[in-house]
């Protein structure tokens, strides 16, 4: 029981030390940022390369021997453990709002934030599978398994991987500026990149994406969970000094 109770008390100090959101939005700012969000996730909409035919299958020689040392056949259980791995992931962010749900601004600024930076790097990694015609590692040597031909030639990036790597950045970022102090810190951070890791694993051994293509779609998604929340991070103000005259004397305030 008292190790229950170590536990609760622990995570009642990590949550709690700070009141205020370390995060604002500004309408101006996010009006810009959401205009750029939306015309990237609508892009591919605009864009499409389609294969004249889908291969029986490939020879292996044609790809580097980067890519080469890590080819897999399909394998349909990790491509789906891949799948739902993906799903949890994106739900992870709401721990750094533990202890904020009542904070109407907090909630609304998390919501555009993770909006504009799900919608940055859905429509880039979209953009660029609709652009660049590349096939999985399983169309090589067995060919195609039936009822894959239709995304067999959309390796480049992993959108699994952009996802779960776009959840752990974004997670990492937020929970960190939200309880620096916290000893939950390092272990939820590593968690969450961990986890990122083994859904990129998952798709690299279920034979569905090359190396390459989640170390582009880790990239993608780091990039935009992160830069997202830092562009909305509130900014401490450092010896601000303001001066007042009134009518009943001089007030002067100042900020650290």
């Amino acid at each position: 029981m008292k190790k229950y109770s170590l536990f609760f008390c622990l995570l009642t100090v990590a949550f709690h030390g700070h009141a205020e959101s370390a995060f604002t939005y500004d309408l101006t700012k996010d009006i810009a940022i959401g205009a750029v969000s939306l015309g990237v996730f609508v892009s591919p909409f605009f864009v499409s390369n389609v294969p004249e035919r889908t291969p029986t299958a490939l020879d292996k020689s044609g790809v580097n021997a980067f890519d080469r040392s890590l080819m897999f056949p399909y394998n349909k259980p990790l491509d789906i453990i891949s799948d739902f791995g993906v799903y949890g992931l994106l739900a992870l962010p709401a721990l750094s709002l533990t202890g904020k749900f009542t904070d109407k601004d907090a909630l609304l600024t998390y919501s555009i934030m993770y909006a504009e930076a799900v919608l940055l790097t859905f429509g880039t990694k979209e953009l660029l599978k609709n652009a660049i015609i590349r096939f999985r590692p399983y169309a090589y040597d067995s060919g195609v398994p039936a009822g894959l031909e239709g995304d067999c030639y959309n390796s480049f990036p992993s959108g699994s991987t952009s996802l779960a790597f776009l959840s752990a950045g974004f997670l990492s970022a937020t929970f960190s500026a939200e309880y620096p102090d916290s000893p939950l810190n390092a272990p939820v951070v590593a968690g969450a990149y961990a986890l990122a890791v083994v859904v990129a694993s998952c798709r690299i051994l279920s034979g569905s994406h090359f190396l390459t293509d989640v170390l582009t779609g880790a990239a993608i998604g780091s990039l935009y969970g992160w830069a997202i929340p830092l562009s909305h991070k509130k900014q401490r103000a450092e010896n601000n000094v303001s001066i007042t005259i009134a009518g009943t004397g001089v007030m002067v305030s100042i900020r650290f």
